[in-house]
């Protein structure tokens, strides 16, 4: 998920060492027609309290649902008729016709495309849909599942990170760099890459575009690590997260302290919680992540989470976490709730 700046806020009141507690949401959106599964938080550029969550309903038809930060549905966002709408992400600054666009990506697995969508009003920019793990170019695994998108610094290209239900043990993910033609995107497939261990499935991708690092969760194993930028190399630079879970390793968010510092937090899916991460490692181990602690919510079996480390709103004035829950809905948390229960090694 995209990162931004954060707000300021004083950290050394947050972090004690108590038990730690079932926390509860601020805000729990009005329920999806059938099954919630991936949010994604968009920050309005000028007025924050406009910010948006934008989250799956996947089925067949599904929907991408636009809630505000009430919760409350924006019904004339929301997307319908989506063929199994799966994982979505959130993007800024695509340049479309010679301006920035923000913009929402969602997979949509029975149709084996990406579709992307402007914000925030989400008007169609995909012509109907842009086909991914296309059979001239793969090995038979098609139906796409997660996504996260990368703006890479130094020059501000835009790239889908995309995996799927099931694939190979070697170039599980694809990775295309968006374009436009005519004012539509466009996706050119630019490198295959990223380990499977063969069991379970890859679903949760995230990207910490300041430092140029994707993460994603291979279910049944750990968080694996690459450079983000396709110049960079494909050579995995961490497996991490193999111990602590009780199944599934499901949605990751990254949050920002500051430009390096911060999180990355894993939902363990059957527990209901969420393990804690250091987001840099040291100078001898960058790639070093250990594990800092565990924080326990009110979801049931979260399979997908967004997080933003600005201040929105006075109810979300140090960021705002949100996960989905297998009740339909998705929940939302202040961090600074998360913040005051996790033990900083």
């Amino acid at each position: 998920m995209t990162l931004l700046a954060l707000s300021a806020c004083c950290w050394t009141d947050f972090f004690v060492t108590d038990v730690p507690a079932i926390i509860q949401p601020v805000i729990v959106t009005s329920p999806v027609e059938n099954d919630s599964d991936d949010p994604a938080i968009w920050v309005h550029p000028t007025e924050p309290g406009k910010s948006l969550v934008i989250g799956t309903d996947k089925h067949d038809p599904g929907a991408l649902y636009v809630f505000d930060l009430s919760g409350r549905v924006i019904e004339s966002k929301v997307v319908r008729g989506l063929r199994r709408p799966n994982n979505v992400d959130v993007e800024y600054g695509l340049m479309i016709n010679d301006r920035p666009l923000d913009i929402a990506v969602v997979t949509e697995r029975i149709t084996h495309c990406i579709r992307v969508f402007a914000l925030p009003d989400m008007k169609p920019l995909d012509g109907g849909g842009i086909e991914v793990f296309a059979k001239e170019q793969g090995e038979g695994y098609r139906s796409p599942m997660g996504i996260a998108l990368y703006k890479r610094p130094s020059d501000g290209a835009v790239f889908a990170i995309v995996g799927r239900k099931n694939g190979p043990e070697k170039d599980y993910l694809w990775q295309y760099r968006l374009g436009t033609s005519e004012g539509r995107v466009t996706a050119d497939l630019v490198r295959k890459f990223g380990r499977f261990s063969g069991t379970k499935e890859i679903e949760a991708i995230a990207v910490d575009d300041a430092h140029g690092y994707v993460y994603y969760a291979d279910e049944n194993i750990g968080i694996r690590k690459y450079h983000a930028d396709p110049d960079a190399g494909d050579e995995e630079l961490a497996l991490f997260g193999t111990e602590g879970f009780a199944a599934d390793r499901e949605g990751i968010s990254i949050y920002a302290k500051d430009e390096k510092q911060g999180y990355i937090l894993v939902s363990d899916q059957e527990s209901g919680s969420f393990n804690i991460y250091n987001r840099i490692g040291t100078i001898d181990q960058p790639h070093l992540h250990h594990l800092i602690g565990k924080i326990n919510l009110a979801v049931n079996e979260s399979d997908g989470s967004d997080v933003c480390s600005l201040a929105l709103n006075e109810t979300f004035r140090c960021g705002l976490f949100v996960a989905m829950s297998n009740d339909r809905t998705f929940q939302y948390y202040r961090w600074e709730d998360l913040a005051k229960h996790i033990d900083e090694q």
